[in-house]
């Protein structure tokens, strides 16, 4: 399952309620934990353990270290994520350091690394405040994990609409993802009804050409 573009959107704006009752930066960290979700496809828990070190704003490049395969691998980032971190350093420079350059990048505010289960638990409230329910047909509503998933598909779905050779960049966005082999990224990136539209307005630019050049 996967999220749509609008609904991302409004995934980011409804982290504003995590002002009520919980410390005011939760609400500026969270949306910076959605947003790198999105922006870089990493893994929940790869994002969870990522400490200040990881991130070299200069080179805009993250590195994602004891990952689900034991590799560490290094995910270049685009300018505006780049600017979000570079924001979300310099107020997590303002909480506890405890570690120097090792501390964690998502902490609480006397910190400590952020938990998978609190990082859900409030994912729950913020999807409901985003006005996203289970869609008719499936079983669950979309899970904080479907924001990797979605970015997979949104970027596959891109390069269809580019013109570019989809089956050649696979491989690429294997390793990105931190997939062994392509066959991983072939599952996660199933048909969706994005999807065959993008490939068949390939299709259709690919065989009009051919029908021009008869």
């Amino acid at each position: 399952m996967k999220f749509k573009l609008l609904q991302l959107r409004r995934l980011v704006d409804a982290t504003s309620i995590l002002k009520v009752g919980h410390s005011p930066q939760v609400s500026a960290i969270y949306r910076t934990l959605l947003l790198l979700l999105y922006g870089s496809g990493m893994r929940i828990g790869e994002a969870l353990r990522l400490v200040l070190h990881d991130v070299d704003l200069t080179e805009q490049i993250i590195t994602v270290r004891d990952t689900k395969f034991f590799k560490t691998r290094l995910v270049p980032i685009g300018p505006k994520l780049n600017c979000e971190l570079a924001a979300h350093i310099e107020r997590r420079r303002l909480l506890p350091l405890l570690r120097g350059q090792e501390s964690p990048l998502f902490t609480t505010r006397d910190g400590r690394r952020w938990h998978y289960v609190r990082v859900i638990s409030w994912f729950q409230h913020v999807r409901r405040a985003a006005g996203i329910s289970c869609p008719i047909g499936e079983l669950r509503p979309p899970r904080l994990h479907d924001i990797r998933h979605t970015a997979a598909v949104h970027r596959v779905i891109a390069w269809y609409r580019s013109g570019q050779d989809v089956q050649r960049l696979l491989p690429p966005l294997a390793t990105y993802l931190g997939h062994i082999d392509i066959r991983s990224t072939q599952r996660y990136l199933h048909m969706t009804p994005d999807l065959l539209d993008a490939a068949s307005q390939r299709f259709a630019q690919y065989a009009m050409g051919a029908n021009h050049e008869g």
